[in-house]
């Protein structure tokens, strides 16, 4: 299992879950486009491109921070023309970009809807779209390529379907886009795969809107995640693609006897995370 010479373009690279993913290539010597939003340090979010770029580096990887906002297909566009400059082409596209709000109908207004609307499912097609010419190049040349978003298994009796409407839209229909994908570009031999955490993971978004501290040490670290996407994108393109996998059922299927190394607070409760209920 190696990534070393294959090129990622990681949306929402610069922290969390697309940072670790970034970060477990590197350690291949893979190449990474760093597609993120943060260039300035912010006050409540660790990591800008610049430093996810530096980590990247640090790990044995290759890597070109650039900014891009998924929300536009100019910015995604450039992004992308960019990454293949430098580096010849992609072979896995890493749709991890996210935005998070909570609540029912009454709770979540207009301006929540379309931020959630536009760096999920939206993104999710453009970047992919974006980067589609170059995937179709890995797949002529063997390489097995990979799109994979970080989306959960679709469960209609999901309690989240009446709690959280808006984002659940926002997470289903990322997952929706992925398996059509798959669908699509199947006889191509390019794989297309959904990848969902089964606790909550340790992330800002996490800290900052989902329960604080406590929420955090009931939590796994990003990396069950990061290894889970590695095994994931280790497997043959035309024999792994249209799965909507959890973290756990990836690792367990690679021989991982347990999970304990990834808990915030080892032996500690674990808190599900949203859809997996």
């Amino acid at each position: 299992m190696s990534l070393a010479g294959k090129t990622l373009f990681v949306s929402g690279a610069s922290r969390g879950i697309g940072l670790a993913i970034a970060l477990r290539a590197a350690r291949d010597g893979a190449n990474v486009i760093v597609a993120a939003k943060t260039t300035e340090p912010h006050p409540k979010l660790p990591g800008t491109i610049f430093s996810a770029a530096a980590e990247i580096e640090a790990a044995g990887g290759h890597a070109l921070p650039v900014a891009c906002d998924v929300r536009s297909d100019e910015q995604i566009a450039q992004a992308v023309q960019a990454g293949v400059e430098r580096f010849g082409g992609i072979d896995v596209v890493v749709n991890n970009a996210s935005a998070i709000r909570l609540g029912g109908l009454a709770q979540v207004d207009a301006k929540a809807f379309d931020l959630m609307t536009a760096i999920g499912p939206r993104a999710t097609y453009l970047v992919t779209r974006a980067a589609l010419p170059h995937l179709e190049a890995a797949a002529d040349a063997g390489r097995s390529p990979h799109i994979l978003t970080l989306s959960p298994p679709i469960a209609l009796d999901s309690k989240w379907v009446g709690q959280a409407p808006a984002y659940t839209f926002k997470k289903y229909g990322m997952t929706l886009l992925t398996l059509a994908f798959a669908a699509e570009f199947r006889q191509r031999g390019i794989a297309a795969n959904a990848l969902w955490p089964r606790t909550t993971i340790a992330t800002a978004a996490v800290q900052n809107l989902l329960g604080g501290e406590a929420m955090m040490r009931a939590s796994r670290t990003p990396e069950i995640v990061a290894d889970a996407a590695y095994a994931i994108l280790n497997r043959d393109a035309r024999g792994c693609t249209g799965n909507a996998f959890i973290d756990e059922d990836v690792l367990r299927a690679e021989g991982a006897p347990n999970f304990d190394a990834y808990a915030v607070s080892p032996g500690g409760p674990l808190a599900d995370d949203i859809f997996v209920d």
